[in-house]
């Protein structure tokens, strides 16, 4: 990283901090580390960047970390945090956060202000939702928010988080994505196995940089998949594993840089067990031709339907016009011989021929008569 300007770079960690071997760290301790750090943090004469207060036990920040702004990466990992302070909107050049494996229950909307984070990773905590705010972080590049109590997503995270390019979602209870997911066009790696999703958005094949794909152990709740999942053209390793599938959809022969397909433990009859233990271009083989003999029939289809129609189309315009020719024949002849005179057995066939309409008549019986 630059250190520009001449600036003197201070590290301050705690993680390091020699601690003789048998004795307990108590609170006392830690505050002392604490404002050990604040205290070279603020001081004018230095610049310092990085802070790791990784497993220190910590129960809470101190509000004034919110002044720390020339900070970059922050750690905060493996503590007891219950809450973060609204002070960390303040760490605007602030590119890293890591809060993960504390006991946090919510995060502040404030930390929707921390434009510049790239990474954050508050996985292991007790998160039940994510702020909407979150989608200020425009310059996200990775979000991990995996083993926690989450149950959705911001209505709005994918509007926001345009250029993530990982998102780990693992190990929640979310059972669907909001649409605004689709509109996440730099995303690479999407992992959400483990939670509770009944299916995937229509519109996931906007994903045209998706190259990682993993829901796996949905178990009962995802039974199907979407065949716009044909347009992920990018995507190399797809897991569908411990779902209850039945059907691939066909489309998935379109994914010519797929590479590993997991579809193990689930119901599948299409396609059949000996084609999946084949490996997975067997597979786009296997649902290629079965796409391509769908099509031959229904455009086989179409075509008899569409001569059905013609024929009856013609047969009710043929039928009109020879009721027409009949009537006008029937009266001609009835006016010109007399109603006593003998009928003539050649004429009369030829009447009989057109008074059959509806009830047989076909292009035998018209040519039949147009040729007498």
């Amino acid at each position: 990283m630059d250190r520009g300007f001449g600036e003197e770079f201070v590290e301050v960690g705690l993680s390091d901090s020699v601690i003789p071997d048998g004795e307990k760290e108590d609170d006392d301790d830690v505050d002392k580390e604490v404002v050990r750090i604040l205290r070279d943090a603020l001081d004018k004469d230095k610049v310092v960047e990085r802070v790791d207060l990784s497993g220190r036990q910590l129960r809470f920040l101190p509000e004034p970390f919110g002044k720390i702004h020339g900070l970059v990466v922050l750690n905060l990992s493996h503590n007891q945090l219950e809450v973060i302070p609204d002070s960390i909107s303040g760490l605007q050049k602030l590119e890293e956060l890591n809060l993960s494996s504390n006991f946090l229950e919510t995060l502040p909307d404030s930390i929707g202000l921390l434009v510049n984070l790239k990474i954050l990773d508050v996985s292991g905590n007790k998160l039940k939702k994510l702020p909407e705010s979150i989608a200020g972080c425009r310059s996200l590049l990775e979000l991990d928010v995996g083993f926690n109590n989450l149950m959705f997503l911001p209505t709005n995270i994918g509007y926001g988080l345009v250029n993530l390019q990982k998102l780990s979602i693992h190990l929640n209870k979310i059972r669907a994505f909001p649409n605004s997911i689709c509109e996440m066009k730099s995303l690479r790696n999407l992992d959400a196995h483990f939670n509770a999703i009944h299916s995937l958005p229509h519109a996931i094949g906007r994903l045209t940089n998706l190259e990682v794909l993993n829901v796996s152990s949905n178990f009962s709740d995802l039974t199907e998949i979407p065949e716009t999942i044909g347009d992920l053209v990018s995507l190399r390793e797809l897991d569908l594993s411990n779902n209850q599938i039945r059907v691939l959809p066909e489309t998935i022969y379109q994914l010519q840089n797929l590479t590993k397909l997991n579809v193990d433990q689930n119901p599948l009859v299409i396609p059949p067990i000996e084609i999946v233990n084949k490996g997975v271009e067997t597979i786009k083989e296997y649902m290629m031709k079965r796409r391509l003999d769908m099509l031959e029939a229904e455009q086989q289809r179409d075509w008899v339907k569409e001569n059905r129609e013609a024929e009856t189309g013609w047969v009710v315009w043929g039928t009109s016009v020879l009721h027409n020719v009949y009537s006008g024949v029937s009266q001609t002849v009835a006016g010109y011989v007399g109603g006593n005179a003998p009928k003539d057995p050649l004429l009369d066939q030829q009447l009989q021929i057109i008074h059959t309409g509806t009830r047989g008549f076909t292009r035998k019986h018209f040519n039949q008569f147009i040729s007498t």
